[in-house]
């Protein structure tokens, strides 16, 4: 059962990357307000689930105090994420984006565990600096090079995914947990659309809409909440290295429904990352038995 509600998890972070590039690559939605129909998509389906399942106990738990606070890190790790990769995609294509996205979640869960008291040895160093060449070897003059600029927004969507992917293993209620965290971003949200009108970038469609929606009500908000329920039951090694898999994933669909190709300089460059984080996994399990 573990094993599917991952590969669910998986396939929903794919359809994200997939759906904001068929967006915002036709332009047919402005990425601001992509990101805030996404969050606020999210967070009524996410409130139908949590009132429907509320509706068959015959007492529903309270949250606690923490939980009826304004503030919350996972909500804010969420919105930086998402406004990020909605600007990002503008540029980007789909391969690219998620190989850069969750090569920075690996990266960034890898740091936390290292503050946390994870030491690296040496073979995990070097897979470490394996990875950080690719990203090199990546963002090199070429004719596929990524925009450099979209390419550290997706970066930094990948710390903030990370870092919201480390908060989520110590949830007790994966559900209210994703529920609360995508109704506390939903101020920033509609920030966000304030400002997309306000510097002339707001621009609406039917489609542009419909594929916002889809991938809050569904790939995000029903993905994220199946990944918090597993993540429990992962380390933060474990949590990382499955979602590699995701760009592998999301260049298949870029591939299918964006009318994508793969070019050769991100199938090198995403080999040598995926080795690197190879090694460094390799190095990990062996210190471990050791």
């Amino acid at each position: 059962m573990a094993l599917v509600l991952i590969s669910l998890a998986l396939i929903a972070f794919a359809a994200n990357s997939v759906l904001c590039r068929m967006a915002l690559g036709a332009e047919t939605i402005d990425p601001g307000s992509f990101t805030a129909a996404r969050l606020i998509s999210g967070a009524l389906m996410l409130w139908l689930i949590v009132a429907y399942r509320d509706h068959q106990k015959t007492a529903p738990p309270n949250p606690s105090p923490s939980q009826s606070c304004w503030f919350s890190q996972g909500a804010t790790a969420l919105f930086i994420y998402a406004v990020c990769f909605s600007y990002a995609y503008v540029e980007l294509n789909t391969a690219t984006g998620a190989l850069v996205l969750f090569a920075m979640v690996q990266i960034t869960l890898v740091t936390l565990g290292f503050i946390a008291g994870q030491r690296l040895n040496g073979l995990e160093i070097l897979g470490l600096l394996i990875a950080i060449g690719g990203f090199t070897y990546l963002m090199l003059p070429s004719a596929t090079r990524p925009e450099p600029i979209a390419t550290v927004l997706m970066a930094a969507a990948g710390v903030a995914w990370g870092v919201y992917t480390w908060l989520g293993r110590s949830t007790t209620n994966p559900l209210r947990s994703t529920a609360r965290n995508f109704r506390l971003s939903t101020p920033y949200a509609l920030i966000t659309l304030v400002a997309a009108i306000s510097l002339d970038q707001f621009h609406l469609s039917g489609p542009g809409i419909t594929l916002a929606i889809l991938s809050g009500a569904l790939a995000s908000a029903v993905g994220y909440a199946i990944w918090y329920s597993v993540l429990p039951t992962l380390s933060a090694a474990q949590a990382g290295i499955l979602q590699l898999l995701v760009p592998v994933i999301a260049a298949l669909g870029g591939v299918i429904f964006v009318d994508e190709s793969l070019t050769l300089h991100l199938v090198v460059a995403g080999l040598v990352i995926l080795a690197g984080i190879g090694t460094l996994f390799w190095g990990r399990n062996r210190g471990t038995r050791s």
